[in-house]
């Protein structure tokens, strides 16, 4: 008997199966390639720091993270960070400045993925 592999969380093959959809309805590549990020192991899975997200992005940008978002350092842009996972304190400090959602919010707001960058 062969071992399971694969996503065992209801709620993240739901959200893998919508991007895989909005995918190849809206045909937007991004979609996509975050639901091939998210079919990845969890030990493989990205984890990124604030300090990461900082860097990288531009105020009023869009930050998408498939994976977790932790906490170490701090933000200083208004941005909105879309992510599978936030950590508590992550969460907190994001909310002070900009705003913390779900990939799944992401996609009802912004179903053409403009202005998104991928970070990880």
């Amino acid at each position: 008997m062969v071992k399971r592999t694969g996503t065992t969380t209801l709620a993240l093959q739901n959200l893998i199966k919508d991007l895989d959809t909005l995918a190849s309805k809206e045909k937007i590549k991004l979609w996509r390639r975050v639901a091939d990020d998210l079919k990845r192991p969890t030990r493989i899975r990205r984890a990124v720091n604030i300090t990461r997200i900082n860097r990288y992005t531009k105020e009023g940008e869009t930050a998408l993270i498939p994976g977790k978002v932790l906490s170490e350092g701090e933000l200083n842009k208004r941005l909105t960070i879309a992510a599978y996972q936030f950590s508590d304190r992550a969460k907190e400090k994001i909310n002070k400045i900009g705003k913390a959602i779900s990939i799944a919010e992401l996609m009802k707001e912004n179903p053409k993925g403009s202005k998104v960058r991928i970070i990880g």
